[in-house]
């Protein structure tokens, strides 16, 4: 779990698509240096949020760690795209004493969004995105949290006709996060606030429920009759 809250950017050293070592087990490996401040407590095994990804350190220094990225990572999110020296935003896994200054993280990232647009406003940067599935768009909705490339930000519009949401960055978060030195066309990973999926969840399942309570009418009636009931035994 994560605050989206970026601790430090780090630099891409290597990306490996097959890596028989211990720790690349066999598959691709990614490993960032540049983050020796974030890596004073860190233990084989823990989690770590690269670019609004959790990954697994695998292996690590005092200045560079290393991470196992499986298939369906690279194929959900932007890190196959990486190169040598990409920067990149990091934060360790929240503790008992972390102050959650952004919203709740898990680091699982539904799809990647593309840059439509990048304006400036006064000293902040407002950036409109556009998610390859669309369908996040429904727990996207203004004044809401959604995690951009492990940065939490406030959504500031929305278009679901469009296709399109936008966030501002200030110009302390535009010095703390790589999101800020992005331009027009290129990508970001996006998580959206999970709080939504589950009360999707906890709504369909409600619904389905009295769906199949007896035979016929509407669903919205049938709502208003359990009401009327309740009342009426008081």
């Amino acid at each position: 779990m994560f605050t989206g809250i970026v601790e430090v950017t780090g630099t891409v050293t290597r990306l490996e698509k097959q890596d028989d070592t211990t720790a690349g087990g066999g598959g691709t490996s990614l490993t960032v240096s540049h983050c020796a401040e974030i890596l004073t407590d860190a233990h084989l095994g823990d989690s770590i949020s690269i670019n609004g990804t959790c990954l697994t350190i695998t292996s690590f220094t005092p200045s560079q760690f290393t991470v196992g990225v499986s298939p369906e990572t690279l194929r959900r999110t932007n890190l196959g795209s990486l190169t040598q020296s990409s920067p990149v935003n990091l934060e360790r896994a929240v503790s008992a004493t972390t102050r959650m200054g952004g919203h709740f993280v898990q680091g699982h990232v539904d799809t990647i969004a593309k840059i439509l647009s990048v304006k400036s406003d006064g000293n902040s940067l407002v950036f409109r995105l556009q998610p390859r599935e669309k369908e996040v768009l429904r727990y996207v909705v203004e004044k809401g949290y959604v995690t951009l490339d492990g940065a939490s930000l406030t959504v500031t519009a929305v278009d679901d006709e469009g296709g399109w949401w936008e966030v501002m960055l200030i110009a302390y978060t535009q010095e703390r996060v790589v999101m800020a030195a992005k331009k027009e066309g290129e990508e970001v990973n996006v998580e959206v606030d999970m709080v939504g999926k589950y009360v999707e969840k906890s709504v369909r399942g409600y619904f389905e429920g009295l769906g199949k309570e007896g035979s016929g009418g509407n669903v919205l009636e049938r709502i208003v009759g359990k009401i009327v009931d309740k009342r009426m035994k008081r």
